[in-house]
């Protein structure tokens, strides 16, 4: 049987304010509330609540439908505090047991990249606020942006994941098709998931496109499209924002009525719905993918070009992680709080100078007014930022160094606390034996002083010897 596994992204920043080079030092709050607000609240109403209400019928018309969701710890952050209303939908949603929540990093971050311990705490941290809201555990990972490579593949499989999902790039794929599961070529049990490219952007970027030769789209032409590929191939993955419906695609488009009806000319087709987690364990891989430089679903290239293509992105990048370490080994919240918002692979992407096929730039989706200025910004923001890490670990201390300090006196504070305890114990034994002690006293003490009691009289017995007979035989 054919299987569509539908997965569906959300994330959104916590975008800066305005930064200038003299708030370095004075000013330590970094983001722009309003902004952060009014951005989330607005796609929140026409595109992340009214598509949630359309999954959730489709979950309550269609059994066999379901899907996968996979969102950012900073995106939930976000909704908690501005649309708590959308949380309330997730949950409904997570109620069904049809819904799968994917795990990535919590911070949207590219630190798979650069730095694996901070991309496996990202991910647990993610798992946790998963849990935490929506009472499941994600079995299948979805790195920031798609990102994968075969040097990743171990350390997820490591991590206790069964699956990953990435981009299908015609260039790692070659005269593959997409449509199956496939192994890592470093980590043979960890199965890997390929996004269907043509057919995830023929809704998320072409539905509404009049000059695009197969407009308009419609729900039964859409699924005879996938009922038609080789019987053989028999899992279509289609990834997108969710974004795609009422963001993207406006409602006016007849998106939301095109999502609503792709279940049940589905079910005509005989066409299933499956999860991420349902797919990796159903079916088996057809052979090894070998991915040796990193991919992502960004832009013709499939790289990482977007976010690490120019000097100014490489510097920002590399001079974020230089305190990786350092923002570990401290315990100050506010601190690791900033480090994950600053992690955000935005702040990278808003610096890109490259032009797409179409002409179009990255500089279109940036609310600054050039990439330099976007550079600046950020740099200003990260200046201080490393200020605050230095007042507590300074940088003249080499990592190793530090490390080697903050071990002996956690060491130390360990030892002092195992020895203070074991104080406690020797008080409370000293206080117990005393007290056992006093209580024996004047238990002795009562005895002493109490009279004796006489003991009971017994009577005397009776003689009861008898005299000797006296007659003669």
């Amino acid at each position: 049987m054919k299987a569509i596994c539908f997965y569906f992204q959300i994330h959104q920043p916590f975008r800066l304010k305005r930064y200038r080079f003299f708030d370095i030092g004075n000013d330590h709050y970094y983001y722009d509330d309003f902004a952060n607000d009014d951005i989330v609240t607005r796609i929140a109403q026409r595109s992340y609540i009214p598509a949630a209400e359309s999954l959730l019928r489709m979950l309550e018309q269609h059994p066999r439908f379901r899907f996968a969701l996979s969102i950012s710890g900073v995106a939930l952050e976000q909704c908690e505090q501005y649309v708590p209303e959308f949380i309330d939908l997730l949950k409904k949603l997570a109620a069904t047991g049809r819904v799968e929540f994917l795990a990535e990093t919590y911070a949207h971050s590219l630190s798979s990249l650069i730095d694996p311990e901070e991309f496996a705490n990202q991910v647990k941290v993610h798992n946790d606020k998963i849990y935490e809201l929506f009472g499941v555990k994600p079995q299948v990972l979805r790195n920031t942006e798609l990102v994968y490579c075969d040097e990743m593949a171990p350390q997820i499989l490591d991590m206790g994941y069964k699956g990953v999902i990435t981009e299908g790039a015609k260039h790692i794929l070659g005269w593959k098709s997409p449509n199956y599961v496939y192994s890592a070529a470093s980590a043979p049990k960890l199965k890997i998931l390929l996004r269907n490219a043509k057919l995830s952007d023929d809704i998320s970027r072409r539905f509404s496109d009049h000059e695009w030769n197969a407009y308009p789209l419609t729900a039964d032409k859409y699924i005879d499209w996938i009922a038609t590929t080789p019987p053989e191939e028999q899992i279509i993955n289609l990834f997108m924002n969710l974004e795609t419906f009422g963001e993207f695609q406006t409602r006016e488009t007849g998106i939301f009525q095109f999502l609503e009806a792709l279940p049940h000319f589905a079910e005509e087709r005989g066409i299933d719905f499956w999860t991420p987690s349902e797919a990796v364990t159903k079916l088996k891989p057809v052979g090894e993918l070998s991915v040796l430089h990193p991919i992502s679903w960004a832009d013709e290239a499939r790289d990482t070009s977007a976010w690490l293509g120019n000097k100014l992105q490489k510097e920002a990048f590399e001079k974020l992680y230089s305190v990786a370490e350092r923002v570990r080994l401290c315990d100050d919240r506010r601190l690791k709080q900033d480090w994950y918002y600053l992690q955000g692979a935005d702040h990278l992407f808003y610096m890109s100078t490259k032009h797409l096929a179409d002409g179009a730039s990255h500089s279109n989706f940036s609310p600054y007014e050039t990439p330099f200025v976007a550079f600046t910004n950020y740099m200003n923001v990260l200046s201080d930022f490393i200020v605050r890490v230095e007042e507590q670990y300074p940088l003249s201390i080499e990592n190793e160094e530090l490390n080697a300090l903050l071990t002996t006196i956690r060491n130390q504070e360990r030892e002092i606390d195992t020895l203070n305890k074991e104080v406690s114990s020797m008080r409370k034994n000293i206080e117990h034996y005393n007290e056992e002690h006093l209580l024996r006293g004047e238990a002795n003490t009562e005895k002493t002083e109490k009279p004796a009691e006489e003991a009971p009289k017994t009577p005397a017995k009776k003689c009861t010897t008898k005299k000797k007979s006296t007659t003669k035989k």
